[in-house]
């Protein structure tokens, strides 16, 4: 499942902004659907611009009937109805999605105890570690998430240690009861103050398994990273 809203508040219509020969959000589908992992890949969407663009080049593209807070909320309406085990929630605004790190994400589920899984990558660069537009994350020995912020995190107090810092990678993946519990609970405290929706799940003592991907390219957020974007591709 693909959510796509609109009117971002960093960068409004950023999802319908050309990259190459088409859009960030035919990128971030088509890309999906060629990793031949999924049963269906659907695009959710509140806007008929977005509708139209998915389903006008052959795609498969739902509308939200409510309005949302958030990515979450939108495909949990989408999927209440469905027969599915497990949801992948991939951002409108990934248009270099590719099939590992999918595939990794996925293949944490043998695992029974996993409820709720998402990707991260080694953030080297100062400038981005420091910018709030990158969410990091700090994990445990096992993997499984501390905390989100758009601090750094680490604090780096101690100059003769050296941090080792992730990116959160807005790709998750969810069993459906997990998803649908999400979207009947109140948003958190932290969550309120961050603007980051996962820091619910942890508030809500459930547990976020972070699977490491060496690269994943650029999210669009901001007017920057679309011309960063259009120098990968």
């Amino acid at each position: 499942m693909i959510p796509a809203r609109y009117a971002a508040t960093r960068f409004p219509a950023k999802l319908m902004q050309v990259l190459g020969n088409k859009t960030v959000i035919r990128h971030t589908y088509d890309n999906t659907l060629a990793t031949g992992l999924f049963d269906e890949v659907v695009v959710v969407t509140d806007s008929p611009v977005i509708f139209d663009e998915i389903t006008g080049h052959g795609g498969t593209a739902l509308m939200s009937i409510r309005e949302h807070e958030s990515g979450s909320d939108r495909i949990a309406e989408a999927v209440a109805g469905m027969e599915v085990d497990i949801v992948v929630n991939v951002q409108g605004d990934e248009p270099f999605v590719q099939k590992e790190p999918l595939e990794k994400l996925l293949s944490v589920f043998t695992d029974e105890s996993v409820q709720v899984a998402s990707l991260m990558q080694v953030l080297k660069e100062e400038k981005f570690i420091q910018d709030p537009n990158y969410v990091k994350v700090a994990v445990d020995r096992n993997n499984n998430a501390l905390f989100f912020s758009r601090s750094p995190i680490p604090y780096h107090r101690d100059k003769n240690v050296t941090p080792v810092y992730y990116e959160h990678i807005g790709v998750y993946a969810f069993r459906k009861q997990a998803l649908l519990n999400f979207t009947s609970w109140p948003v958190t405290p932290l969550e309120a103050a961050e603007k980051i929706e996962c820091l619910r799940y942890l508030e809500y003592g459930v547990p976020l398994k972070m699977i490491e991907t060496e690269y994943m390219g650029i999210e669009i957020d901001t007017p920057e990273d679309l011309e960063r974007a259009a120098k990968l591709l």
